[in-house]
């Protein structure tokens, strides 16, 4: 899948820790009936067999609904089960690397912390930006300092690739994002973690949408 052939708008990170109880694959279905356009695949504390299974099933899932699935930081995961691409941080397998290993055939994504990071990645080949965090958020704490939406802005200045904002957002902030420049919002609680997920992607991809027009 080609970055052209994404559709970045409504990008859903999952969590088990912040499911109370349901299962990713449960989640995930409800969030794209809602309209989530993009699912990142997010595992830190499980074996790679579990990882593998676990991404194959919303694999199956996503194909079938016709949504992209990019996996997070593991390569091998994404390799193994065909995914459209990978989400690689600072720390993770560098970018160069895994585009000689994937080349053309999956969609490279890279966490940009600040405007270096962008320019780097941009110039590297990466095929979208992951901008964070745009707000203090606590689903993840080994982060940069907020960017903000003036980070944001910045960033939208001196690069051409899509940009994906995330840290700390919601359905009230989201459009304050695509208005700022991001082609699309990325989410953890605000899906995961809302009493009735569906109805949260909902919520948030209306004022996205709202917030792209004129």
């Amino acid at each position: 899948m080609k970055r052209r052939e994404c559709d970045f708008s409504l990008y859903l990170v999952t969590d088990r820790g912040l499911s109370r109880g349901r299962s990713t694959l449960e989640i995930v279905e409800a969030a794209v009936r809602g309209g989530t356009s993009c699912v990142q695949l997010r595992e830190k504390d499980c074996s790679t067999r579990e990882f593998i299974e676990q991404a194959q099933s919303v694999r199956d899932l996503l194909q079938a609904l016709g949504v992209p699935l990019i996996i997070n930081d593991r390569l091998d995961v994404a390799l193994a089960v065909k995914a459209d691409g990978v989400h690689l941080g600072q720390t993770d397998m560098p970018l160069a690397l895994a585009r000689a290993i994937v080349a053309d055939t999956m969609l490279i994504g890279i966490s940009a912390e600040s405007l270096k990071d962008a320019l780097e990645a941009e110039k590297g080949g990466a095929d979208y930006l992951g901008v964070s965090p745009i707000y203090a958020t606590p689903t993840k704490t080994d982060t940069a300092p907020p960017l903000g939406l003036e980070g944001l802005r910045r960033i939208r200045d001196a690069v051409n690739l899509p940009l994906v904002g995330i840290g700390g957002l919601n359905h009230d902030n989201a459009g304050d994002v695509i208005r700022s420049g991001a082609d699309g919002v990325a989410v953890v609680s605000a899906i995961v973690a809302a009493d009735d997920p569906q109805q949260a992607a909902r919520n948030l991809r209306s004022a996205i949408e709202r917030a792209r027009q004129p």
